[in-house]
This record gives C-alpha cells, structure tokens and sequence, in this order.
C-alpha cells in the first residue's frame, strides 16, 4: 500500500483507562483525545496496539461504562475515512463485535505483516510472544477459550468487572518494576522474537506495545524494533513518514 504524499502513519498502544483510579484515567482519556484530534488533519492510518482499557469484556447487551469521549472519537475518525486498526491485548482482548459494528474499527487479534510505501511491518501488542513467560501464555490460552468466556459472561456484569478490574490492578502492580529499565538484548522476550523472525524473513520494522517501556533497538542494519511505551508515564508514540518510523512524545 502506498500511503498519500503528505500523509502518515501512527501507532500508540497501553493507554490502561480505567486505572489507576476515575481521575486519573480520565484526565489521561482526554488527553489522548486531544492528540488523536491535533492528528487527523495527517492521519492516513491510526494502529492502537492494545491495552486501550485496563479491562474489557463484551457482554451480550453490555460494554463497560464510561470511556465516551475516547469512543466517541475514535467513531468520528472512522466516520471521516481514517482507517484505525486495534490489535487487542492481554487486557482487552475480549472483544466480540462491539468496535467493528459501532465504530467501525478493524479488530486484530494476532499479529500482522503489512507493507507500507515499500517497508514491511509486523505490529500486533506483543504478549506472549518469544521465549519464557510459560505461565502467562498458559493462561492467555484460558482466556481466549470459548467456553472460558461464556462461563464469565454468567455473571452479572458488576461482579464480573469487579473481579477483572481487581486482577488488572495487581497484576499491573507486579509488573512495575520490571518496565522502568531496558533489560538488555538477551532478555527482552520481544527483541528475541523479532530475531528470530528476520531468520526466516525479513522485516523492517517490528512494531509492539505490552512492555510499557519506549524501545528503539536496531535489531540489523536494515531492520528495527520499536516498543510503543504507554500513555501512563510516556505519552509516546510513533510514526511513519518518508519511509521511517520515528519515536515521538506528546506534549499537550
């Protein structure tokens, strides 16, 4: 695909509304939506990598409560031609319909090659990928199972967000430490999973959210992986222009 002269990609991922706490995520909430509005005038394609909401569960008749002006403005975008595509990640990746009928946003959920202006990209959120973390990926297998989901959507919507925001919540906590400093090529799971991958083609740019922590590491002399950061302490994103992808801050 070639993009229009003038036009750019953006990527953002780990926004987390919802936590730690209503003021928090909403002055956060409006705050991305000042960004997405101050870039549509450029926008060609918007990729949101996950982790959009701290929890997310599609109910039958139910979403979760709140979120309107991000909702609202991602549906303006899309309903002005924007093309936005949302890979779901490891705290909302239960979705099931709600963000293609009504907003009409692609919804990914695993990663995918694209090739842009000649540059080919993979981009997904980036858990579970790579070596290690059996446990999570044992579990990530649960809760992407069918009957896992149904048998959650029994409860009642009160009781199931209660428990999800609770485990989000601590399984945020534990996670801290371990974002704050790049842990070296060796143990970064996404880094090795990005070299792997260049063994059996090659790829540009490799693009991921879920580490929380803004990456730009040459993985050769032609091929780059970039970690998106998040909107909690960074407010970093990247974009594609003249055939590059760039790390950038927003300061509003």
């Amino acid at each position: 695909m070639q993009i229009p002269i003038g036009k750019k990609i953006y990527f953002l991922s780990d926004f987390h509304l919802g936590s730690p706490d209503h003021a928090s995520s909403l002055f956060r909430e409006k705050k991305i939506v000042k960004f997405l509005d101050e870039i549509k005038h450029d926008a060609a394609i918007i990729f949101i990598l996950g982790d959009l909401f701290d929890f997310w569960f599609e109910y039958k008749k139910v979403v979760p409560k709140g979120f309107v002006r991000i909702l609202g403005k991602l549906a303006e975008l899309s309903d002005s031609g924007i093309a936005i595509h949302f890979f779901v990640g490891n705290h909302d990746m239960w979705m099931n319909g709600y963000f293609e009928r009504e907003l009409g946003i692609d919804v990914l959920h695993e990663p995918k090659e694209y090739d842009f202006d000649g540059k080919k990209f993979l981009i997904g959120h980036g858990d579970g990928l790579g070596p290690g973390d059996h446990r999570y990926k044992f579990m990530k297998k649960v809760f992407r199972n069918r009957l896992s989901q149904k048998l959650f959507g029994m409860l009642h919507p009160s009781t199931g967000i209660g428990l999800a925001d609770y485990f989000s919540r601590k399984s945020r906590a534990a996670a801290a430490k371990e974002e704050e400093h790049f842990l070296g090529e060796e143990k970064e799971w996404l880094i090795l999973y990005a070299k792997e991958m260049l063994k059996e083609k090659h790829i540009d740019f490799f693009i991921f959210g879920h580490r929380h922590l803004p990456i730009v590491h040459p993985l050769s002399d032609n091929s780059l992986y970039i970690n998106l950061g998040d909107w909690i302490r960074y407010n970093s994103y990247a974009v594609f222009e003249n055939r590059t992808v760039s790390l950038k801050y927003y300061e509003s």
